[in-house]
């Protein structure tokens, strides 16, 4: 057993590596749906670092955290507590950077049928300024950018899309409205990228609908890119556009919209630059 450390001491290198090691092989074993059980986990930490329960414990905790501002899925039961300390962040960065323990892009297991049609809830809480994070978190979330990972994956991209679309068929079919279900169109897979939407379709009265649809695995908050030409767009038909904001799609897809001004909805910021001679 290790020797055992003053209570309140810092976490060595040693013992964070140890504990997001471990908290990593659950996190694996959640995906999978295998069992596991978490005190026989903090049982071998204790074992190995001396900690007691209650510091291992709140240490996951702290894991669950870093990876929130991730915008990755933390253990079930481990609440995110933000006060970490940098140590802790480095140590995420460590297993990240050498064995990539859960898979970033990881493919939604998602099977699409016929609908359902996607409940709406409400969008998230409108921050005008955002709290700032820690320069060394927000370094962290800058070399494993969400919004840059969500955009890189096509393959969830169009499955957003794709769902959204069924979703839309199936809502106006239970509206009574066939004939304007038959009408949605899935623009930027028929017609390609350059509209400034994805999917065509209506309200009950027939009124044309420009859904622009962003998904994502993560959770409710997890930044996105818009780009000039959707941002254009979205100003200039503002009564018809709305952006569909998908999320937890590799789990359980739960989504909400957003109608312009995206002012009043997001903070937005200046992503890339054109560069010209």
């Amino acid at each position: 057993m290790a020797g055992q450390p003053i209570a309140g001491t810092d976490w060595t290198d040693r013992e964070i590596d140890l504990i997001v090691a471990d908290y990593f092989a659950m996190l694996r074993e959640q995906f999978a749906g295998e069992p596991f059980v978490k005190a026989h986990h903090n049982a071998a930490l204790r074992e190995q670092t001396g900690r007691s329960r209650q510091s291992i414990d709140y240490k996951y905790r702290n894991i669950s955290a870093v990876l929130e501002e991730l915008c990755e899925p933390w253990l079930s039961g481990y609440l995110p507590a933000r006060n970490f300390q940098r140590a802790l962040v480095n140590g995420v960065e460590r297993i990240l950077d050498k064995t990539r323990p859960f898979d970033l892009d990881r493919k939604p297991q998602l099977e699409l049928a016929d609908g359902p049609i996607i409940f709406l809830e409400k969008p998230p809480i409108f921050t005008p300024q955002p709290n700032k994070l820690p320069e060394h978190v927000t370094r962290l979330v800058r070399k494993f950018d969400p919004a840059a990972r969500d955009a890189r994956n096509r393959s969830l991209g169009e499955r957003g899309e794709e769902l959204t679309l069924r979703s839309e068929h199936a809502r106006l079919r239970a509206e009574g409205r066939d004939d304007l279900a038959r009408k949605v169109r899935w623009v930027s897979k028929e017609d390609g990228d350059g509209a400034g939407y994805d999917i065509l379709s209506f309200d009950t009265s027939g009124a044309e609908r420009f859904l622009e649809v962003k998904t994502t695995n993560g959770h409710s908050k997890t930044p996105f890119y818009i780009s000039a030409n959707e941002k254009s767009f979205a100003d200039e038909a503002s009564d018809r556009f709305r952006l569909f904001r998908l999320y937890d799609f590799a789990n359980e897809p739960k989504a909400f919209k957003i109608q312009p001004p995206m002012e009043a909805h997001l903070n937005l910021e200046t992503a890339t630059y054109k560069a010209r001679f």
